[in-house]
């Protein structure tokens, strides 16, 4: 029987001690689209005057790793990177058995590898402003989890279209104000040796039923936990054409007060 030698990871430390834990570590699941390199970028240029560490994981890739040498290569000296890129997806979207079909377990397996307390999640089409990780890493100090606000852009244009109002703002609030209320991964921070269990529930959506609606499972199993919210936008979340935040922005869908979501008869 042939064994076949497939790496599944590497890492580009940073000029301390593998081993010493670090403040934050930044989670990017990908499927390596260009835009990855953006959002790396983007933890470089954080102000936050600590160690960092990227986690990388890649599901199905579109691009090639190595065309993000350079990117990894010009990393600060207080920022290491891991990644993580098995043989197969985990997520049954690709054939794999876990039914969240944005990553199945990835998040779960690089919440539980960072070598760091403190947890942040980054889309790789997304971005933060530089002072993201050190308003939240203040902001989560003694408490469960920690989140800031996020501004809508033009996935087209890049353009700042406003501060979103409607999803990602806190518990019992929003658009999902009956459920609880909603926290984007984008804009969150985890303390995981406070909360458990629940990193396992990056890969279990909704009613148990293959979706993308894992991020609100875990939210859900947060919300017994104590936390505090920066009231500063810090997440730059990039939106399409047909995503129903656009709608909102342009007034032609309206939220009432219970976060219900009707169509205007007309514009705002």
């Amino acid at each position: 029987m042939t064994v076949n030698y497939h790496s599944i990871g590497r890492f580009y430390p940073d000029t301390f001690a593998t081993q010493d834990p670090v403040a934050v570590a930044v989670i990017i699941p990908t499927i390596l689209r260009p835009t990855l390199g953006r959002a790396v970028q983007s933890v470089y240029e954080q102000d936050l005057d600590k160690r960092i560490q990227i986690v990388i994981g890649v599901d199905v890739a579109e691009g090639n790793l190595d065309d993000f040498e350079p990117v990894f290569a010009a990393r600060p000296p207080n920022v290491s990177i891991l990644i993580m890129a098995l043989p197969y997806s985990t997520s049954v979207r690709h054939g794999g058995v876990h039914i969240s079909t944005d990553g199945g377990s990835l998040r779960t397996i690089m919440s539980y590898a960072a070598n760091a307390r403190h947890l942040a999640y980054l889309d790789d089409d997304n971005t933060w402003l530089p002072y993201h990780l050190r308003h939240l890493f203040g902001a989560i100090q003694g408490k469960v989890w920690a989140s800031g606000q996020r501004i809508l852009v033009d996935d087209e244009t890049d353009q700042h279209l406003c501060v979103a109002e409607w999803d990602s703002v806190g518990p019992n609030k929003g658009r999902f104000k009956r459920q609880g209320g909603f926290v984007d991964p984008n804009c969150l921070m985890i303390d995981k040796l406070r909360v458990g269990n629940v990193l396992g529930n990056w890969c279990i959506p909704l009613n148990n039923q293959p979706g993308m609606t894992a991020d609100q499972t875990v939210f859900r199993a947060l919300l017994a936990g104590s936390y505090n919210m920066v009231l500063v936008p810090t997440v730059l979340y990039r939106i399409r054409r047909d995503n129903s935040l656009w709608k909102l922005h342009r007034g032609e869908i309206g939220m009432a007060e219970d976060g219900s979501v009707y169509r205007r008869s007309s514009g705002r």
